[in-house]
């Protein structure tokens, strides 16, 4: 595909039946810090059958595709997105209990997952209660907190990989670690996951999903747009010198300010948009960041949430951040 192509591509695929879709779509409402550019199509399908379609047209073309949640661990270019982003929410968020199994589609809402599990005396997904994303990203990333992730509870998962096929992974096909599933950069798209979760009392996990709402009501920013925690943490940094955002706050990085972006003064390993924040902007400071700590502590912080480049690629912001400190320094 030549980018002189790619307008008639994309004309071609809008026709098909595929949900929604909108050309030149502005990205900033679709993730939680508010910015980056457009999407040349935005598509939001209905079943796994439209993925599917999306899939295969998209790979037989050579157009870049993106697929997106709620995206609150993305962070999308200024220039926005040469090739389709293809959403997987509302239409695809159906949450079925029956005994102890849990079907999720991926685009279910992760606290409604999680409330719905309560509500049905299930236990092992309390973690999860303040996650505000879909139920794709949170197994792609094995998301999860208070150091559990979602891999613990689930029996297989249900893609569309690349090439538009749809497949059912099991447990360990999907290699759950801290914040890690091969489902990564494979470019399949989640669409459903089985859990499985054991019975408990209704009333105490109710109390544990309070509490966890009220540890981070009191501890996280959340008036202003932010992707929740940008650096991971590691065992062995977090035994000698602590996690990431005491060791940033320690460093006396806590308000750092680079155009309208900042360290958040309430948890500092939050980056937050104070109204107009450029992905440059965001990029500085975790490049500034990255480099304090290595210069006073010798850790290398990685970053948990993923730059969205304008060609599609998707990586560790981190990586992104040191090349754009690259280029700004010889420039």
């Amino acid at each position: 595909m030549t980018t002189e192509q790619l307008p008639h591509l994309l004309q071609n695929l809008a026709k098909m039946n595929l949900g929604r879709v909108a050309f030149d779509e502005r990205l900033s409402p679709y993730n939680s810090w508010k910015l980056g550019g457009t999407a040349d199509l935005f598509i939001e399908p209905e079943n796994s059958s439209q993925v599917a379609e999306v899939c295969r047209y998209v790979v037989a073309h050579e157009i870049p595709l993106v697929v997106i949640g709620q995206g609150t661990n993305l962070l999308f270019d200024d220039a926005g997105v040469r090739g389709v982003v293809l959403r997987i929410g509302e239409k695809m968020a159906d949450i079925t209990i029956s005994g102890n199994t849990i079907i999720a589609a991926g685009g279910a809402w992760v606290p409604s997952l999680s409330r719905q599990s309560m509500r049905a005396g299930l236990s092992g997904l309390e973690h999860c209660i303040g996650i505000p994303g879909t139920v794709g990203g949170l197994v792609m990333m094995n998301g999860g907190s208070q150091h559990h992730g979602i891999g613990e509870n689930v029996v297989n998962v249900t893609v569309v990989d690349q090439r538009g096929s749809i497949r059912q992974l099991t447990q360990s096909e999907c290699q759950f670690s801290y914040r890690y599933s091969a489902l990564q950069g494979t470019g399949c798209v989640v669409t459903s996951v089985e859990l499985s979760c054991p019975r408990g009392d209704k009333r105490e996990i109710r109390l544990q999903m309070l509490a966890d709402l009220k540890n981070r009501r009191h501890k996280f920013p959340r008036k202003q747009p932010n992707c929740g925690s940008v650096f991971l943490s590691n065992a062995e940094m977090h035994a000698t010198v602590g996690p990431p955002g005491k060791i940033i706050e320690s460093a006396g990085l806590k308000g750092l300010r680079i155009g309208q972006a900042e360290i958040s003064r309430q948890h500092a390993n939050f980056i937050v948009n104070l109204g107009g924040a450029k992905s440059s902007d965001v990029l500085a400071l975790i490049a500034s960041v990255r480099q304090v700590i290595w210069e006073k502590l010798g850790f290398n912080l990685c970053c948990e949430v993923r730059y969205v480049s304008p060609q599609g690629a998707i990586m560790a912001a981190h990586i992104k951040a040191d090349e754009f400190q690259e280029n700004k320094s010889s420039s």
